[in-house]
């Protein structure tokens, strides 16, 4: 899970523009050699080191992720049906007319949910984009997920702290970002579940002792 030297050199010397940047950029849908998650990590790490402030960079982390997935929504929203069209071949469009049919139907939160799902991401974006979802229940959905996911790996990497070094040469990037995404499930769907079966254990009680 070693992020390249001159990249880490870049971001050092570079910092919050340094990130804003890499981070912005591939929210837009261009690639970078290295994704996006591995470079927040970082980030969380140098925020640990001092080297950079851990609220500026979370700052700067989440805007960058919300604003360029923002503008790449709003790309489909007014364009998005000559895109199609004209669609080049290395856009998947099956793949987004699958998305598309999921956001149908409770579109704030499965645009949530999508933003917290690799590969996924930015194709929930376009799709929203296409389906002319509206701002109202597009905006607050990637904030939420931005601050979540964004901010939830720069945290990541910030309590990694003196495990940095061996974390990154036992564990893949892909375990990590498996591990997260695990957390993120349960917090959204077991702890739910499990708070409502506590409530319903409760009023069984209640109900047998007023037998």
């Amino acid at each position: 899970m070693s992020i390249p030297p001159e990249l880490a050199q870049y971001i050092i010397d570079y910092g919050y523009w340094a990130v804003f940047s890499l981070i912005f950029v591939q929210e837009l849908g261009i690639p970078n050699p290295v994704p996006n998650e591995m470079i927040l990590l970082f980030a969380g790490y140098l925020a640990y080191t001092k080297i950079l402030s851990f609220p500026i960079i979370f700052i700067a982390g989440v805007s960058a992720d919300f604003i360029g997935t923002t503008i790449l929504y709003a790309i489909f929203y007014f364009f998005g049906d000559w895109i199609i069209r004209h669609a080049p071949r290395w856009l998947p469009v099956h793949k987004i007319e699958g998305i598309k049919q999921k956001l149908r139907k409770n579109s704030g939160r499965n645009i949530f949910i999508g933003r917290l799902l690799p590969y996924l991401r930015g194709y929930a974006s376009v799709a929203a984009g296409l389906l002319k979802i509206s701002p109202q229940k597009f905006l607050p959905s990637v904030i939420g997920s931005a601050i979540l996911w964004t901010g939830g790996y720069i945290i990541a990497g910030r309590l990694l702290g003196k495990q940095w070094n061996k974390l990154t040469e036992t564990l893949s990037f892909w375990q990590i970002t498996l591990i997260l995404i695990a957390l993120v499930l349960f917090f959204f769907y077991g702890v739910p579940k499990i708070i409502n079966f506590l409530k319903n254990l409760k009023i069984k009680k209640i109900n047998v002792n007023k037998i």
